[in-house]
């Protein structure tokens, strides 16, 4: 078993600071003994810019950009709370090496740490999982397998409430357009709209209800209308007159794409597919999520598998809403290629078992493969009913493992925007988590050490 971080960071806890955050400690560390995780970031951080060799260096380096990124994380804070945390925190200045006096500003984080990649920090995930399994962490014999929701930042999707956002987008837009060019020709309909929009919330009238969307269904023509003519003439007369005629551009096939669903919906009676359904005009990318017999959920389905040390090993974040069967083959296929090595055990709940799957696993040399609940003429493969039962009792543990990442690091509902900036945070929560679990483990071998070396 080897103890390389472990010797190196029982010099470092000598100091009170990083005893106090071990943490920080281990990534300090790690980072250190491994300059090549830095590089992963760097394509990311620098496309577009040139370093200059000369003069101040007016800008975080790569370095501490990743550090910042990972201090945040692990601490739970806005870019705000970050920019005062360098001041107020001594391990902040420490982790992040920067000088006190000359702290960077919070616009300078998120400008750069926004940028990072979900295939760099994919990358990021697996190399801090291949360390843990050199230092003798994880040895990748069992894995298991579960998924989870996340919910994208936004309300409760009707297409009244959907229509109501457009046309409320749509305003503020010409509003703003108003500002940089003089003399706009536009009505503001958001008063009638919005009286007419808490109308139909309060009518359960089926023919009543169909009136009313009529009548809101006109005025979003409207509306729509409006922005088309705006789009048409392609205002030019400043920067920000061009980026608000090109939010709306962007706009308008949402809005066409809002009055179509809601006219086959409302007024015709006709049933939408959830593909073709849109549940938010802000994060277009939402998926509407069905387990089951729970409660409906708008966000991404997450599927994860974890090893023996409670580290995650793999994180797959989906589109739709694939079923658990169709998760469980490319998940065992990402183990074996990211890890170069074959699991001896596989387990996971019911949901994932098919004769399809079991064969799988067989074929790709796994010796136990156990489901949770199997139906019909399928069955577990074991070399015992004692390593079934105790394979089976060891799978429930990854629900502690998801409750674990999702309170530690308020990954129920993510609130950063866009597709990229969703996967961005669920991968940097996922990481957060696991430098956590390295941690714990660390610490759980560093104990029967230091009794031995008592006695």
């Amino acid at each position: 078993m080897k103890m390389k971080l472990y010797q190196t960071l029982m010099l470092k806890f000598e100091k009170a600071d990083w005893a106090n955050n071990p943490e920080f400690g281990l990534m300090d560390t790690i980072l250190e003994e491994h300059p090549e995780l830095i590089g992963l970031f760097e394509a990311d951080i620098t496309k577009g810019e040139k370093q200059s060799k000369f003069g101040r260096k007016d800008t975080p380096s790569v370095e501490q950009i990743a550090r910042a990124a990972i201090y945040k994380e692990l601490k739970h804070l806005d870019y705000r709370e970050l920019e005062y945390h360098q001041g107020d925190s001594r391990i902040c200045s420490q982790f992040l090496k920067i000088d006190e006096l000359r702290p960077y500003s919070f616009q300078m984080y998120h400008k750069y740490i926004s940028r990072i990649q979900p295939e760099s920090l994919q990358k990021l995930l697996v190399k801090l999982n291949k360390i843990a399994i050199g230092e003798g962490l994880e040895d990748l014999k069992r894995i298991r397998q579960d998924s989870t929701v996340v919910e994208t930042n936004i309300h409760y999707p009707t297409n009244n409430s959907l229509v109501w956002d457009c046309i409320r987008e749509g305003h503020r837009l010409l509003e703003k357009l108003d500002q940089e060019v003089k003399g706009l020709d536009y009505r503001n309909y958001t008063k009638g709209a919005k009286r007419t929009y808490f109308k139909i919330n309060n009518t359960r009238s089926g023919d009543k209800r169909a009136d009313l969307f009529r009548k809101q269904l006109t005025t979003f023509t409207k509306s729509i209308n409006q922005i088309s003519n705006a789009v048409k003439k392609k205002y030019a007369y400043s920067i920000k007159a061009m980026a608000l005629t090109m939010e709306m551009e962007r706009l308008l096939p949402v809005m066409l794409q809002v009055y179509d669903i809601t006219e086959k919906r409302e007024v015709k009676g006709e049933e939408v597919p959830n593909g073709d359904k849109l549940f938010s005009i802000y994060e277009q990318h939402t998926d509407i999520i069905v387990k089951g017999g729970r409660k409906v959920q708008f966000g991404h389905k997450i599927n994860l598998s974890t090893g023996k040390s409670n580290l995650v090993m793999s994180c797959d974040i989906l589109r739709g809403n694939p079923r658990d069967t169709e998760l469980y083959q490319p998940t065992i296929d990402t183990i074996i290629s990211n890890y170069q090595t074959t699991p001896r055990d596989s387990v996971t709940d019911g949901g994932y078992a098919s004769k399809a799957n079991a064969a799988y696993a067989e074929k790709q040399g796994i010796v136990n493969i156990v489901f949770n609940k199997v139906v019909g003429s399928l069955q577990n493969q074991v070399s015992s009913l004692h390593i079934g039962t105790r394979l089976k009792k060891w799978r429930s543990g990854i629900e502690a493992n998801i409750s674990n990442l999702k309170r530690g690091f308020s990954l129920f509902r993510c609130n950063w925007k866009g597709w990229t900036h969703f996967q961005a945070k669920v991968l940097w929560s996922v990481i957060g988590y696991n430098i956590r679990a390295m941690t714990a483990a660390l610490a759980k071998q560093a104990v029967p050490r230091e009794m031995a070396l008592a006695a």
